[in-house]
């Protein structure tokens, strides 16, 4: 499959719809499945799947390990018994995530439905959930660094005693007896998250569907994986980072984005072969079918902000560990069904390591546009070993992106398309399928044919985002058919 003609949806589990105030796990990913199956499809990516933090952001999460806890299926968690129905009864706004409300909601549910487990689950459950916990080598560290977290009141880790700050053996082993509980609460939510993604996964994949999932370069500063690891980030002697990472001025932002990821220290990597990143990559592998690195340009060299700087205009490129990695990853895996994130400023070497490997790279519509028809996103310029997206979860919706331009930038586009304008997102939905690119990523809501409104993300912004979900009758038998027509007229069906 990795080297034929396939095409699919961007939709995160999120956006799914559903009772509980957020897509989960349940029978909604799985009429979605079946949707994507009648639609010829087969690819589904998502967004990255950790427990998000600042800002609910899937880019910014507690653990590049773990799950978010907030897609566990409370139905499931009835049926096996941890929670009556009445106990998943709530009231919340179909069209957007309130997750202020859901986490307080969620939260409160899943910690009843651990202490019935705890209490009185059947016997072959509760091995089952000490097998995961012994075989998630990761699972006690992040339940312990989310403890923590709110034993002392949301306080980053750096902020924690000093003992902890440094990870002390003794330290760490007598706050996990006296928290024990909570840490017990914090591995069943794990065990349940995988558990079912575990399902949906294995369901998408009996039907021939493969899961694209998303890994980011970078990990949050407040996350267990710069506790647990310090001396793989450029961190000073209190544990603070001496540089953050982001993007130069660039289309999103005159500013640039300053996003705030301390860096790895490469050097320090390297000593032991890149074992932490092998070790992600392997967990990815196992949530996924396809991995897509997003920002895989910081492999070659990535911007590094100054900490003290509050923009990310004063920041300069720094060289990263470049194919070093990469050979590390594929001594252990062999050859990886990766997507490299090549937006932005790409250099020569950028792209030799890129096609080295024998990544595809990415190719956005909504960039086509501009410098003229040498342009590498517009479509007589794909090539082969390339995914094609009208538009990806940091663009506005095609017709949002399209009503935004001026009238001479319109006329240009459609004159390049031959269409007209209410024509506009039938025409870059073709010509995306119809692409010599050997993916083609269609984002639901250009599918959907919804406008601003359903924007996923606005880069460089941090309230707002990440709240949109679709209509729990969107995924309509018409829809299906059409996206199959083109899907087989384009030779995309598995």
């Amino acid at each position: 499959m990795w080297y034929s003609r396939h095409s699919g949806i961007l939709l995160h589990p999120t956006s799914l719809p559903g009772e509980g105030g957020i897509g989960s796990f349940g029978r909604e990913a799985i009429a979605f499945i079946d949707f994507l199956k009648a639609a010829g499809q087969s690819l589904w990516q998502i967004l990255p799947l950790g427990p998000t933090g600042y800002g609910n952001s899937p880019y910014s999460c507690y653990s590049a390990f773990a799950g978010n806890p907030l897609l566990i299926n409370l139905e499931k968690l009835v049926e096996a018994g941890d929670l009556k129905k009445k106990d998943t009864v709530a009231s919340f706004p179909t069209d957007k995530v309130d997750y202020e409300a859901v986490i307080a909601f969620k939260s409160s549910i899943l910690k009843k439905a651990a202490a019935s487990f705890f209490a009185k689950a059947e016997s072959s459950r509760k091995e089952a959930f000490w097998n995961f916990c012994d075989s998630t080598f990761w699972l006690h560290d992040y339940a312990l660094f989310m403890v923590l977290r709110e034993y002392f009141g949301e306080e980053s880790w750096n902020n924690w005693p000093s003992a902890l700050v440094k990870r002390d053996p003794v330290t760490c082993k007598e706050y996990s007896d006296k928290l024990g509980e909570d840490i017990g609460f914090q591995k069943y939510m794990q065990w349940q998250f995988y558990t079912q993604w575990s399902e949906v996964k294995a369901y998408a994949n009996n039907l021939g569907i493969k899961i694209i999932g998303d890994a980011p370069i970078f990990v949050a500063y407040d996350s267990v994986d710069v506790w647990c690891n310090q001396q793989i980030f450029r961190l000073d002697k209190d544990g603070l980072p001496l540089v953050v990472a982001g993007v130069p001025p660039d289309y999103f932002s005159s500013t640039g984005q300053r996003w705030g990821n301390p860096h790895y220290n490469w050097d320090n990597l390297a000593l032991d072969g890149y074992n932490w990143w092998l070790a992600r990559i392997g967990n990815d592998l196992a949530l996924y079918d396809i991995v897509r690195i997003d920002h895989f340009r910081g492999f070659e060299a990535a911007w590094t902000i100054p900490a003290s700087e509050k923009t990310a205009i004063k920041g300069e490129w720094v060289k990263g560990p470049g194919d070093k990695l990469f050979e590390a990853v594929r001594a252990k895996f062999g050859n990886l069904p990766i997507i490299a994130e090549d937006l932005g400023i790409i250099t020569p070497e950028v792209e030799a390591i890129r096609d080295k490997f024998s990544l595809p790279g990415m190719k956005i519509l909504q960039f086509a546009f501009e410098g003229g028809a040498v342009n590498a996103y517009l479509p007589h310029n794909h090539i082969l070993n390339s995914v094609v997206y009208t538009g990806t979860h940091d663009n506005d919706t095609t017709l949002g992106w399209f009503s935004g331009l001026d009238t001479e930038k319109q006329q240009l586009i459609c004159d390049y398309l031959n269409c007209k304008n209410d024509g506009l997102l039938e025409s870059m939905i073709r010509v995306a399928v119809g692409s010599v690119a050997r993916y083609a990523i269609l984002p639901m809501q250009d599918v959907l044919s919804l406008g601003s409104s359903a924007r996923m993300n606005i880069p460089g912004t941090s309230a707002g985002n990440w709240g949109w979900r679709m209509g729990k009758d969107s995924i309509a038998p018409a829809l299906a058919e059409r996206l199959k027509h083109l899907a087989i007229i384009y030779g995309r069906t598995s």
